[in-house]
């Protein structure tokens, strides 16, 4: 179906002063059973421009607001042909056999106008000869849209609306007009077609089974199987079998459809006991489909099936199973163009290709607790809803804007339209129509979906300008797929649309601004990333399974927060998991959850109902040589959970004791060895205690195994730098400043310095020489809002303050490079 853009509700008449006012169709019939009648004036600009004018209530003039706005495109497309060829003709209404031409020109399908064969040259030229003006048949040019409608055009109009109404549409399509054009039985129109050999009866069947299939399409064509029920709740079993004699009296017409058939065995039973009589509705349909007197399809899923059918095998045999897989992603996108017309129509929008390839792309990714197409279309439905609310509130916000506007500012809009209108004249001076308008007289290509774009060619007539103007629908496209899936899945819109491979190749530098010497595991954990999104990976594995190993305090969970924070989108997006809390056998099941017949059974566990409700994520699985050894083995029970979007790392302290007994032991630290050759020493040492600890089968099936190296002196005052940092982010926080000398980074360094335990203690001497003599000052009122606060040491080597203003002691660079 087309995008609607006419409502049947009113129309436009001509009010005193030329202005445009709404009368009903009632009022107008009255007007004319008491005056001759007179020419129905609306343009189609006016058709469905007036729409987009904002209401004022009761102005002077009695200007109109909206009308029509149930019409589709194709309908107004064929209104806008008709006003052109009565213009053509030097009519000075729009007749209906003008529609008859109108119809004609816009129904382009091989078959020629509802399947007749007649074209448009053909038939002007028919119509010409009928109403006794002979001449060349050509399309007329020019500026059609203050051609008003005359009166039978009217009573079209109005047939058309009772046509749609009793079908059951929410639409007025061309064929709607069609139908209504041949229920008014004009002589003119009648002897137009006789000329062409076409039958009104045919061509009114004709347009009938269009709208009916457009309506099936729809899934509200209507049904011959009328609706049984009982009269009352206490009669059970009333009504059941009627369905069975009237499809026996019906043999051969009537498809019976059954949805979630399962319901049926053992619905309905009558009887007393706990059994009843077995006269259930599966029973009372087991006759007629074994003797072939009811045609019957029905649904279930395979465990329903399992559960029930299998159960009952008369009814099982009864029936030939037909399994219906979940279509590919290429089904599913035809699927969704052949239903975006009717989304199309009720939403008022339009869905570009690009947004239906995002809706299956994306729910695909990540909706994987649903299947397709149900979970793209759904997609769709709610993408063209959030648009169609945010296309209504600007234009109430436009609505708004307006009624605060002076009579200056209106002039000067009134002078910008006119502006508009003559560059529209003069563009059609420099740019030819093509074949197809020439035979038209229509830029008919301005309602096509792909070209419907602020940045087309410019517009070759004023009526190609209303066009561009009127009939630009809402669009949906990736962004507001992506942001209707972002709400589904917990993903950030911003990393669905974004650039991936931007953020892919700044991934190691920001990294490495929150983790210090480890430019191993951060190479180590991008080109993992890196792999799998580029697609050499498995797509039924995760994004990267990682485990970090080394000494304690060199950045392993600080590395895994920065991935976060720099993938993720944010830290909240890691589910941490410590896993001392698995140390005993029974306390692994909270991870996926009790077994059948243990208390919480179905309520899920602690890992995958993280990971269901939030898929895209970083799981990090802390101290994981903590757990009990039965945790490698659990996690393939239970209920399935995709972790194709997840990145899961563990970390291990595997190795530590070995290493820092090796570095006494073996010589890690002589002189003779350079840096590389330590730390291949050490990574061999830990990669010996992973072996001997975790099984095979659980290294073979990391992505990579990164061991972390211990961190120097050197770089201890580089992440000095990055937790004074967040320290001074805290004090501005409160208003005041704070800025450190080199001598007391110094101090700090070497008392939180210890290669063994990397640099928590670092953190440790931050808290006791830096936030704990500040916060003292602050609570003596030393300091207040708007103060810098300058430290540094004394002559004793101990911390000391003071204000910016009134130091004496010469501070060097707070943040020396070293």
């Amino acid at each position: 179906m087309e995008a609607c853009c006419c409502s049947s509700a009113s129309i436009l008449t001509t009010g005193p002063g030329g202005a445009l006012r709404r009368r009903s169709f009632a009022s107008v019939a009255a007007a004319v059973g008491r005056a001759p009648p007179r020419p129905l004036r609306a343009s189609s600009a006016a058709l469905v421009g007036a729409a987009a004018a904002p209401q004022r209530g009761r102005r002077r003039g009695g200007v109109v607001r909206a009308v029509f706005e149930r019409f589709t495109e194709r309908a107004v497309k064929a209104v806008v042909f008709a006003q052109r060829e009565a213009r053509g003709m030097g009519d000075e209404a729009v007749a209906p056999h003008h529609l008859l031409l109108g119809l004609v020109a816009e129904d382009r399908s091989p078959a020629g106008f509802l399947g007749s064969g007649v074209r448009v040259e053909r038939a002007r030229e028919a119509c010409r000869a009928a109403v006794g003006k002979p001449g060349p048949a050509q399309a007329a040019t020019g500026l059609a849209t203050d051609v008003p409608f005359a009166w039978g055009s009217k009573r079209v109009f109005e047939a058309a609306v009772e046509f749609s109404r009793n079908m059951g549409c929410n639409f007025i399509s061309l064929e709607h007009i069609a139908l209504g054009l041949f229920n008014l039985d004009d002589p003119t129109t009648n002897s137009i077609l006789k000329s062409l050999g076409a039958d009104p009866s045919q061509l009114a069947k004709q347009a009938l089974t269009r709208v009916q299939g457009e309506l099936a399409k729809d899934g509200r064509e209507p049904v011959g199987l009328p609706s049984f029920k009982a009269r009352e709740k206490s009669t059970p079993g009333f009504g059941k079998s009627a369905i069975v004699k009237y499809s026996n009296k019906r043999k051969g017409d009537v498809v019976l459809f059954i949805d979630e058939v399962h319901t049926l065995i053992g619905s309905g039973i009558a009887g007393r006991g706990s059994k009843g009589a077995g006269l259930d509705i599966a029973n009372l349909l087991k006759p007629a489909l074994a003797r072939g007197e009811l045609q019957c399809i029905a649904s279930t899923t395979l465990d329903e099936h399992r559960l029930h059918f299998e159960k009952d095998k008369a009814l099982a045999r009864r029936f030939q199973p037909v399994f219906v897989n979940e279509p590919s992603q290429e089904d599913a996108v035809k699927i969704l163009l052949g239903l975006r017309e009717k989304y199309e129509t009720y939403h008022k929008c339009k869905y570009t290709l690009e947004g239906i390839n995002a809706a299956v792309y994306l729910s695909a990714r990540y909706i994987p607790d649903r299947h397709l197409p149900d979970k793209a279309i759904d997609l769709i439905d709610e993408a063209g809803s959030r648009a169609k609310m945010e296309s209504f509130k600007r234009k109430k916000e436009e609505q708004c804007s307006i009624l605060s506007k002076s009579p200056d500012e209106y002039w000067q809009e009134i002078r910008a339209v006119q502006g508009m209108h003559e560059v529209a004249l003069s563009n059609r001076l420099k740019y030819s129509l093509d074949e197809d308008e020439k035979e038209n007289g229509v830029n008919v290509e301005a309602f096509d979906d792909d070209k419907i774009d602020s940045a087309s060619t410019p517009p070759t007539s004023v009526d190609d300008l209303h066009v561009l103007i009127i009939f630009r629908p809402v669009l949906v496209g990736t962004e507001e797929i992506a942001r209707v899936a972002a709400l589904w899945s917990g993903i950030p819109v911003q990393k669905l649309t974004a650039d991936e491979t931007k953020l892919l190749v700044g991934l190691d530098d920001e990294l490495r601004k929150r983790v210090i010497g480890q430019d191993d595991a951060v190479v180590a954990i991008s080109r993992a990333v890196k792999r799998s999104r580029v697609g050499l990976n498995d797509p039924d594995r995760p994004i990267a399974t990682l485990l970090f190993c080394g000494p304690t305090g060199v950045g392993k969970t600080e590395l895994t927060k920065a991935l976060a924070a720099s993938y993720f989108g944010s830290e909240s997006a890691m589910i941490r998991l410590d896993m001392s809390e698995y140390m005993e056998r029974h306390a692994v099941s909270k991870l996926i959850g009790s077994p059948p017949g243990y208390m919480g059974f179905g309520e899920g566990g602690t890992l995958t109902e993280a990971v269901r409700r939030k898929p895209f994520t970083v799981v990090l699985l802390d101290e994981i040589e903590k757990a009990h050894p039965d945790i490698f083995n659990i996690l393939l029970q239970g209920r399935r959970v995709s972790f194709k979007n997840a990145l899961i790392v563990m970390t291990s302290n595997v190795g530590s004791t070995s290493i820092s007994k090796g570095r006494r032991t073996i010589g890690f630290s002589t002189q003779k060895d350079t840096e590389e050759t330590t730390y291949d020493a050490m990574k061999s040492l830990v990669m010996e205690e992973l072996k001997a600890f975790f099984r095979p089968e659980l290294l073979n099936r990391m992505d990579e195994v990164v061991v972390f190296r211990p961190l120097e002196k050197t770089q201890m005052l580089a992440i000095l730098n990055i937790i004074l940092r967040e320290v001074k982010g805290r004090l501005l926080a409160l208003g005041i400043g704070l800025e450190i000398s080199e001598s007391m980074l110094n101090l700090i360094s070497q008392q939180g310095y210890d290669r063994s335990y990397g640099a928590r203690p670092l953190r440790r001497a931050v808290t006791q020489l830096v936030e704990d003599v500040i916060s003292e000052a602050i609570l003596s009122g030393q300091y207040k809002p708007g103060d810098t606060i300058v430290m540094d040491t004394d002559a004793t080597g101990k911390p000391c303050l003071s204000r910016l203003d009134d130091q004496t002691i010469q501070l060097s660079d707070p943040a020396p490079t070293l």
